[in-house]
């Protein structure tokens, strides 16, 4: 995508109130005070467009009432109140408050809980104020600050240029081009207003490849480029499987809330009953058939699931990647770092004749010293093995690293000579080699294809080893060559081979194994060659099934690939846009795909999977595209994260499960009995009630603990699932229902009033203490609930059972029942309760059968 501007350029023009002059007065050498930097802050506010600006607490409030429910809810209200129903006007309107105001407190909780978290990883700039460098919170970051940049920083604002050492910007982002672009101080020559001739300007957004610079913040936030066009770049991400599972969930809901509303005012019409009290009764039948705490419950549970892993050392960016990491069943991982100690050292540097060579490390030396890029473990690694004099050699250019050539080089000079020094994988290397040294400089022999041959198997064995290998080569250049170029990697020298070690981390066998027993299936993924690799598996015991080279990958379409994937799981010479099509293509397969990774090569991996997670040492690229920060990059941690992902699944099925079939069994048994009974069976303000203190009972669910048999394997939210157990558990909370009717009828010769008491006393009974069957899979006597949710379900049983002989019951329309009337309840109760747990054990049992049968 190429912008253009509608006038002259960005740099040219200022923010209307701070003049040009005294923007670019903010001393270069000392950077805005503290002082200056607030007033800013409060003229031009926070450096940010994507997030909107936070809307007080109280507009938060009342924009829960926008829920159509609620709004037919407080209309009916108003009607009563006119008609002169002004207990029914109070009663629905203080239940309509409270359960607003419920789940608005807790849901504004769970979310200022999950800021708070993902506020700590945000991105930190290096600016400099009151004279020194200061790392703040790039949302602070206001016009006039001087920011320092290296490689692997994002740009945290647009700005100018003010000094660069071969700095290298991609900013794909605006300009659509994938190929880093050099950026100087300075300014264009003309006017010129597209973006790719901006050669002095920054854009908030864009990433730093290579080299160092310091830049002029000009403007932040929403007057960014990328803020201007904020609605042309920003594509939201694709729904996750859990968030296609909850849009499905609601629709089915809809359905049946539609479907029961239309059968009850249909025969309510037909029996000329009141159409107020019909009506009323419509919208609360409708109101208790719709699990209106999901959305607070599926938040609370997911943040405190947030705060849980954060005591595990895991910072969660995106509260629903815990639902994604726990359904994960295929995890891609880089082995550097992730598999391996990431404290590489140079063992070996051999020249063409496998000899140790100090050639070898002089020229390996001076191009990891000049390299203004983000140093490498390799290049730290040559640095610290052996200190090399510099003496009078300086850098004259360089052709930063890019992982499509995988190499740098650099131009030096010493007043006497002029080299092109080129370092990178051993494979390119040789290939742009017409030469190879045997005894230093002065002598080289013509590299032939046996030559060839004979250097590929040096590097083969130092692979087959477990080394990490690198290639160096040079040559000399004319003093009048002033810059390098692509073009000038050819015809090279070949020297020799440094060669490194990077040990197995300790512990990451049994932490593969930990995620392989609950299902997850991992995959390497990695730029390394495959004979290092596969040196690194056989060391963990990780058994390799089949591997692919990015080589390999580019030759395959999209389909060719996706059939390909399942029987891998070593990617070997990958670079960033390979990894992705791996990630995209066993997304693409159905998987729940995780990615691990902390180099810039790994953002595009990062954001394309389901749940990407980086390190907190990573750079700024890659913690912006994650979104799970590990603060200790240790596998174990990440199992951690994967169990209590599950956990937290878990609890929002359960919910769900519980909340659709007693509430279908009930609101079916609702509209049956709409059908024989000259009365409604019970009041619209029975059934609010009713409502709001069963969801009260299951606000602990977060808590709850969960089974081990729940946290196994991985899962998705399966709506298939949920509707087959609605349909298998409804029935008997119907049937039970209808039971009751009898006994109220005919046995208690129950007239209106006694009859709603009594059917709102069974149907709260039954649909709060049916929640410890359905919690758990296996044995209830032996899955033992959290002590609050056994707590506030026996209060609800207890409020249920006396509130008929309150003076507060009078106002809902209860009576007293007899004492018979509960003794009955007591054995339906108990016949009910073994019911579901029957019938659950057979719903389970086919389940697995069927799975196994697929």
């Amino acid at each position: 995508m190429q912008e253009n501007f509608n006038t002259k350029p960005w740099w040219l023009e200022f923010p209307n109130n701070i003049g040009s002059e005294n923007l670019f007065e903010a001393n270069e050498a000392k950077g805005l005070t503290s002082r200056e930097a607030k007033i800013r802050l409060a003229k031009f506010g926070f450096n940010t467009f994507n997030e909107t600006q936070a809307k007080s607490l109280l507009f938060q409030y009342l924009q829960r009432f926008k829920n159509p429910l609620v709004i037919i809810l407080l209309v009916a209200s108003a009607i009563s109140a006119f008609t002169g129903e002004l207990t029914n006007f109070l009663i629905i309107s203080f239940m309509v408050l409270l359960s607003v105001t419920l789940d608005f407190f807790q849901e504004y909780r769970a979310n200022a809980a999950a800021l708070k978290l993902k506020q700590s990883v945000s991105i930190r700039t290096l600016v400099l104020r009151d004279g020194l460098p200061q790392e703040i919170d790039a949302n602070f970051i206001v016009p006039g600050d001087i920011v320092m940049l290296s490689a692997g920083n994002l740009i945290p604002a647009d700005g100018v240029i003010l000094e660069a050492k071969d700095f290298f910007v991609r900013q794909a982002l605006l300009t659509g081009e994938s190929y880093p672009v050099e950026k100087r101080p300075d300014k264009p020559a003309d006017t010129a207003i597209n973006l790719q001739d901006a050669s002095n300007a920054l854009f908030m957004g864009t990433s730093v490849i290579s080299g160092s610079a310091t830049m002029l913040v000009i403007k932040t936030g929403a007057d960014t480029a990328v803020g201007e066009i904020a609605d042309k770049v920003s594509q939201p991400s694709k729904p996750t499987s859990f968030e296609i599972g909850t849009h499905r969930f609601g629709l089915l809901i809809m359905r049946l809330t539609i479907f029961m509303v239309m059968f009850v005012l249909f025969v309510n019409a037909y029996f000329h009953k009141p159409w107020l009290e019909s009506f009323l009764f419509a919208v609360a039948l409708a109101v208790g058939l719709t699990p209106e705490l999901l959305p607070m419950v599926v938040s609370v549970t997911l943040s405190r699931g947030a705060m849980r892993m954060a005591k595990k050392k895991m910072i969660v960016k995106r509260l629903s990647a815990i639902q994604d990491l726990g359904s994960m069943d295929v995890l891609c991982t880089d082995k550097t770092g992730t598999l391996t100690e990431a404290k590489i050292k140079l063992e070996k540097h051999i020249d063409a004749l496998g000899k140790t060579s100090e050639r070898v490390i002089e020229l390996a030396y001076f191009n990891s010293f000049f390299e203004s890029g983000l140093k490498s473990p390799l290049d730290e690694a040559i640095i610290s093995h052996q200190h090399v004099e510099i003496g009078t050699w300086k850098k004259v250019d360089e052709v930063p690293f890019d992982f499509e050539r995988r190499r740098v080089s650099v131009l030096i000079d010493n007043g006497e000579s002029r080299w092109l020094i080129v370092k990178g994988a051993p494979d390119e290397i040789i290939g742009l080699c017409s030469h190879y040294e045997l005894e230093g400089a002065k002598n080289s022999e013509v590299l032939d294809e046996a030559s060839r041959l004979l250097l590929r198997i040096e590097q083969h064995k130092l692979e087959e080893d477990g080394f990490r290998v690198l290639g160096i080569a040079w040559r000399k250049v004319t003093f009048d060559h002033q810059h390098a170029v692509l073009g000038d990697e050819a015809e090279l020298v070949f020297v020799g081979f440094a060669a490194f070690l990077d040990p197995p981390k300790e512990g990451v066998a049994e932490a593969l194994e930990s995620l392989k027993k609950v299902g997850v299936a991992i995959k390497i993924v990695t730029g390394d060659s495959e004979l290092v690799t596969r040196h690194v598996c056989n060391q963990l015991k990780i058994s390799v099934i089949g591997q692919l080279t990015g080589a390999e990958v580019a030759l395959m379409d999209d389909y060719a690939l996706r059939a390909k994937v399942e029987s891998i799981n070593l990617f070997c010479r990958m670079n960033p846009s390979q990894k992705d099509r791996v990630i995209l293509a066993l997304k693409s397969n159905g998987h729940v795909v995780g990615y691990l990774g902390d180099g810039i090569n790994d953002a595009p991996p990062l954001h394309s999977a389901d749940v990407g997670m980086s390190v907190e040492s990573a750079v700024d690229v890659a913690k912006e595209a994650a979104d799970i920060i590990l603060l200790k990059q240790d596998l174990h941690v990440l199992h951690a994260g994967v169990m209590e992902g599950r956990r937290t699944f878990s609890n929002i099925m359960k919910y769900m499960m519980m909340g659709t079939s007693s509430n279908f069994g009930n609101m079916f048994s609702m509209a049956g009995a709409a059908l024989f009974l000259p009365f409604l069976p019970m009041l619209p303000t029975q059934i609010l009630l009713n409502n709001i203190l069963y969801d009260i009972s299951e606000l602990p669910i977060p808590l709850d603990k969960v089974d081990a048999a729940d946290t196994h394997n991985p899962r998705v939210l399966n709506i298939d699932f949920i509707r087959n157990f609605m349909f298998v558990i409804g029935p008997i909370s119907s049937m039970f229902d209808f039971l009751t009717f009898y006994v109220m009828l005919v046995m208690l010769q129950a007239n209106e009033q006694l009859f709603q008491t009594g059917w709102f006393v069974e149907s709260l009974c039954t649909q709060v203490m049916v929640i410890f069957i359905i919690r758990t899979r296996g044995n209830p006597l032996k899955s033992h609930a959290h002590p609050l949710l056994i707590a506030t379900s026996l209060m609800i049983v207890g409020i249920a059972i006396i509130l008929p002989f309150t003076s507060i019951g009078t106002y809902f329309g209860f009576v007293s029942p007899p004492t018979k009337f509960y003794l009955i309840l007591g054995g339906m109760m108990f016949t009910y309760l073994c019911m579901v747990e029957l019938a659950k054990q057979v719903f389970y049992h086919n389940y697995k059968l069927l799975k196994v049968g697929n």
